[in-house]
């Protein structure tokens, strides 16, 4: 058995529903063809059962020869051996096809979400994510794996019929007529259904995305009151999926029928012709068992085949949903342009709005309406086509990987993974880089540790480390620094400093101090000491076993352990006391010290921490400052204090 996920699934043809079946056909072609030809082999040996049976009567039984009897019943166990054997092989590469085609269209979906990013939720319904990986791959697996059964169906129908013809072509005649005959019925029943299971399947979508909603805003619905008009529309729009679901039941229902009936009145006709030559003399009865046999055998492939074609239909409908999703384009293209070299930190601008977040500072935005935040923090972290610089470059010059190890945005729509505590606040690992800038990074962005060009010793934690790199040259932290109690603008401490004193980073990044000091930063020390097993319990689904702000404060801890060159926090304290935002503020301010941290909130406890303060109105900066002074701005007073405007 093959292993799966394949590393590379390949360039998929998204063209059509039809292009890209036929490109996981090709993609599974070993499997499709081995599983084919087993299929083929399977049928033909159990086809071939009532001729050795009906050889084993008249040769056999009615002659009274037992040699001819031996040899044909010899035969009958072979045949039945054959088949079996051939059925489990068909059913292995039938497995293996099923299994490659899915996992391979849940590895494109994968990419393709991750491509898209921040502009999936815009583009797609939660829903019909939640469908694709779940429900369409499992169908476009079952519409090739059937592949091989319906094959072997087809040859089963062909040789059977050929046996017919060379005993009696009138019977021969029957099948090859009645059997084009079913399949055309079938036919006639296969595009009504294809039709209402693309509506169930659209309908099921929007339910699913609607119960995601209401299940992640169930704290808020309550809050506000809102949970009998959710649950309202819920219930309405699951008797509509419902209703859906009744309709394409008929249409099923018709099918399994006519699966059952056509079959059969087939298997009549022969067998009544069949006799009727018996009784004429002009067929033996070991024949006229094998004719009986034959009559039965293909109710098992013409159900087959309809069961194929049934499957193909469900398979269609999928892929013409997968291959939507697939060829949805990101909001802007990625530059292709390589990075140049890291300068250190540097001014984030964004001329559209006139802000501008000076590199090492503490800064906090007040704005009139929570969606400027939301729209500054898009531009900013390059979620939307701006035109921001970092220093001197544009963000669209840079690698959307670059920007992402360079500028972090946490806001409170992210979400908590399941498992070990520990490991969902570390992220990317202890020895990460987040915009060129580890543990083991020198004062100039790049990692310079004794395994990579040998020209130091790793700083020890608390800025005490020997020949630990400063813009590229060995220098002492011991000199002219207080090692672990080094003040960094007078704040900070424990973080890693340049040759001008400048912080660069926490030391020890990733480690288990560095995690306890990202912890009591956020203010989350009560959550852990709360959990039985500390920083080593699990965290459920989505977080679901801590509250809203204990969820905020966790994930304040894993922004602070990423440790970015620039650290942008949307609302980080909404969610807390007046107290644990003093204290958060306070925290973070320490931690972040000598690092670029932008923070957009309306909390005057922390704008009151912020080293500089803008406010923006209608998407512009129009007032900046400390906080004190612009309480004077009764605009700004009016947003932070809560006050009317005058």
């Amino acid at each position: 058995m093959r292993r799966f996920p394949d590393p590379d699934p390949g360039n998929p043809d998204h063209r059509s529903p039809t292009s890209y079946l036929l490109w996981l056909a090709a993609y599974q072609r070993n499997a499709l063809f081995a599983g084919a030809l087993y299929g083929i082999v399977h049928v033909v040996a159990q086809a071939l059962v009532p001729t050795a049976v009906g050889k084993a009567i008249d040769t056999g039984i009615i002659a009274r020869d037992q040699r001819a009897l031996l040899l044909w019943g010899g035969a009958v166990v072979v045949l039945g051996v054959v088949q079996a054997t051939a059925g489990i092989l068909r059913d292995r590469a039938a497995l293996t096809t099923r299994l490659g085609a899915s996992y391979r269209t849940a590895q494109h979906i994968a990419r393709q979400a991750a491509r898209l990013g921040a502009a999936l939720p815009k583009r797609v319904a939660k829903g019909e994510i939640v469908n694709a990986g779940v429900v369409d791959i499992g169908r476009l697996g079952d519409a090739l794996a059937e592949t091989a059964r319906g094959s072997g169906a087809i040859v089963a129908i062909a040789v059977v019929a050929a046996i017919l013809l060379r005993t009696s072509w009138q019977l021969g005649l029957v099948v090859l007529l009645g059997v084009p005959l079913m399949v055309g019925v079938v036919s006639l029943l296969l595009r009504p259904l294809h039709r209402r299971q693309q509506r169930l399947r659209e309908q099921q979508a929007e339910l699913t995305g609607r119960a995601v909603d209401i299940v992640s805003g169930l704290r808020v619905l309550r809050g506000i009151g809102g949970e009998e008009v959710f649950a309202d529309r819920y219930r309405a729009d699951s008797q509509r999926v419902r209703a859906a679901g009744v309709a394409v039941a008929r249409v099923e229902a018709l099918l399994d029928g006519a699966k059952v009936l056509l079959p059969g009145l087939l298997t009549t006709v022969v067998v009544w012709l069949g006799a009727h030559y018996v009784a004429t003399g002009r067929m033996g009865a070991g024949q006229l068992v094998a004719f009986y046999g034959y009559a039965v055998f293909l109710v098992d492939p013409l159900r087959r085949l309809t069961n194929a074609a049934g499957r193909l239909t469900q398979g269609h409908v999928a892929a013409r949903r997968i291959t939507a999703f697939l060829a949805l384009r990101p909001e802007f293209a990625p530059s292709a342009v390589a990075p140049a070299p890291y300068q250190g930190p540097a001014p984030l601008t964004d001329p559209a709005s006139g802000l501008t977040v000076a590199p090492g500072r503490f800064t906090a935005v007040a704005c009139a309406s929570p969606a400027d935040a939301a729209t500054l923090a898009a531009r900013l972290g390059r979620y939307t086509d701006s035109a921001v610089t970092l220093g001197d470059t544009p963000l669209a010059d840079l690698p959307p990987d670059e920007i992402r190890r360079r500028i972090l945005v946490a806001d409170n729509d992210d979400r908590l993974f399941a498992g070990p505590l520990r490991e969902e606040l570390r992220g990317r690992g202890s020895d990460a880089e987040v915009g060129g800038q580890g543990r083991d990074a020198g004062s100039d962005g790049r990692a310079n540790d004794a395994g990579r060009g040998g020209r130091g010793r790793d700083a020890e934690p608390g800025g005490r480390g020997s020949d630990a790199e400063v813009g590229g040259r060995a220098y002492d932290a011991g000199r002219g620094r207080r090692g672990s109690d080094a003040e960094v603008g007078g704040r900070g401490r424990d973080v890693a400093l340049d040759g001008r004193g400048r912080g660069v980073g926490l030391v020890g990044r990733g480690s288990d101090v560095a995690l306890e000091r990202a912890v009591d930063a956020a203010c989350a020390r009560d959550i852990v000491e709360a959990l039985p097993d500390g920083l080593d319990d699990l965290v459920e689904e989505s977080g679901r076993n801590f509250s809203g702000g204990q969820q905020q404060r966790l994930r304040l801890a894993r922004a602070l352990m990423a440790d970015p060159e620039v650290l942008i926090l949307i609302e980080p304290t909404s969610a807390v006391d007046a107290h644990t935002e003093a204290r958060i503020a306070h925290g973070v301010g320490e931690l972040r010290a000598g690092r670029t941290t932008l923070v957009f909130t309306t909390s005057p406890v922390v704008l009151d921490r912020a080293d500089h303060v803008v406010y923006v109105q209608g998407a512009k900066a129009v007032a900046q400052g400390s906080h004190g002074d612009l309480l004077a701005d009764v605009r700004y007073r009016s947003v932070v204090a809560r006050e009317e405007t005058e």
